[in-house]
């Protein structure tokens, strides 16, 4: 369930949309990947020192178990991830067995190497068209991992047309990090915001062999510039799974 949970933090089931008739692309596909690269540079300094507020949703169909926690994230200026749990709902084994595990999952992958990234290194871009999302153009690229490796997705990249600002990122895990996990699929939307990506939502789904389907998704609520350090992380994030850090209702 963990492997899961970090997998899914390297890249939602969302509406379904047709592209414009295929074009040549404005400009070089190469041009465009390297003013994605620009821009993902400059959106991860502006969310560095930020706080969202984010609502986790998680649920397992198969036993009917489900909960949400409500907390609040903070991203230092260094890239360091804590959390500051607000409250929970919900059933204790979706607190224990998959919220917990993903923000520890997350603690631990941010403080790690950065080699899964949406970059030239990793993958194949091929324009496939444009389309309009929320009023403003976007610019749809299929990715293709150069190699099969954990974490890498085969699926698409939508780029505004403007700031080259990533606004959706979806697909498919191409290979699986345990034989317990079968097919791994994500979305994750963003918001531009003052020039921008904010994160705003994630809807992920897997197929696991003994849980069957599980199912995260979660919402970004707020984002505020904020220097202050609380929260907790990697040794402190288990006590999302105790009842006295978190209000259980």
């Amino acid at each position: 369930m963990k492997l899961f949970l970090t997998v899914i933090l390297a890249a939602t089931i969302g509406s379904s949309v047709a592209l414009s008739e295929p074009k040549p692309p404005p400009m070089p596909e190469q041009e465009m990947v390297n003013r994605y690269v620009q821009a993902t540079q400059a959106q991860q300094s502006a969310l560095r020192g930020g706080t969202e507020e984010v609502d986790i949703d998680a649920a397992v169909p198969k036993f009917k178990k489900q909960g949400k926690l409500h907390a609040l994230k903070n991203i230092s200026k260094l890239g360091k991830i804590t959390y500051r749990a607000l409250g929970f709902s919900g059933d204790s084994i979706v607190k224990t067995e998959v919220i917990a595990n993903y923000l520890k999952a997350e603690v631990e992958a941010a403080q790690g190497p950065s080699n899964l990234s949406i970059t030239p290194e990793n993958y194949k871009f091929k324009y496939k068209g444009t389309q309009e999302l929320n009023g403003r153009q976007v610019y749809v690229l299929h990715l293709s991992p150069r190699e099969k490796k954990v974490g890498l997705f085969k699926g698409e990249l939508w780029l505004d047309a403007e700031t080259y600002m990533p606004v959706r990122e979806q697909g498919s895990f191409v290979k699986s990090p345990s034989f317990m996990l079968k097919k791994m699929q994500f979305v994750r939307d963003y918001e531009l915001q003052n020039g921008v990506s904010i994160p705003q939502r994630t809807e992920s789904r897997v197929e696991t062999r003994f849980f069957g389907q599980v199912e995260l998704n979660i919402n970004y609520r707020t984002f505020s510039k904020d220097t202050s350090e609380a929260g907790f992380g990697a040794d402190d994030v288990e006590a999302v799974a105790d009842t006295s850090a978190v209000e259980q209702q």
